[in-house]
């Protein structure tokens, strides 16, 4: 309930209250939720038009995500890799569609926009996607276990410090970036050779 509380408060805060946060710095660029809303010919749809797709989206996601973690788990055991490949395997094909997206927009130089879509693709994936994962689990009777490894802790203390550094200053610059970069990475070594 509190990641859905705060993935509300996130929404609240990037199409109403502070809606210039998430725009583009001419103004002309909208957040990516505002853009969704407006229709072509002006109007806009309700909030449950917006509910209700979200959740039809969502099922077939779980769906493919529930298929391939089969064939992932056999090629696992076949080819003798870690579990934790298999993990980021489905999380990678999940979040294909806005890292695309993002990149293109950065490459594109609208960086709000790819920085939207970043904060919105891991906010949602926290706030939904992990407390739908846990009811699924309750209502199957499976364990589902998200803890982490001692490495695995510190990459993301490591990571979370890194973040306030980049998004806390009033500039940002490739530096930055590759430091990101080089901690995913870490975490990539890290996964086949602990």
């Amino acid at each position: 309930m509190a990641t859905l509380v705060l993935y509300a408060i996130f929404l609240a805060l990037q199409t109403m209250r502070h809606r210039g946060f998430f725009q583009g710095p001419d103004n002309s660029e909208p957040c990516p939720s505002a853009a969704a809303t407006a229709e072509p010919g002006g109007e806009h749809q309700s909030v449950g038009v917006h509910a209700v797709l979200l959740l039809l989206t969502m099922v077939p996601i779980v769906g493919l995500a529930e298929y391939l973690a089969v064939m992932v788990e056999q090629g696992i055991h076949t080819l003798d890799i870690p579990a934790a490949a298999g993990g980021t395997l489905i999380a990678a094909l999940i979040l294909a569609p806005e890292s695309i997206t993002a990149g293109r927009a950065a490459l594109a130089n609208k960086l709000q926009r790819s920085i939207n879509l970043c904060l919105g693709s891991a906010l949602s994936t926290v706030a939904l996607t992990v407390p739908l994962v846990l009811m699924i689990g309750l209502a199957t009777g499976q364990s589902v276990t998200l803890g982490l490894e001692d490495e695995n802790i510190l990459l993301l203390a490591l990571t979370l410090m890194v973040s306030i550094l980049t998004f806390g200053g009033a500039r940002t610059n490739v530096l930055h970036g590759a430091v990101h970069l080089l901690l995913f990475f870490t975490y990539l070594v890290l996964i086949f050779n602990p």
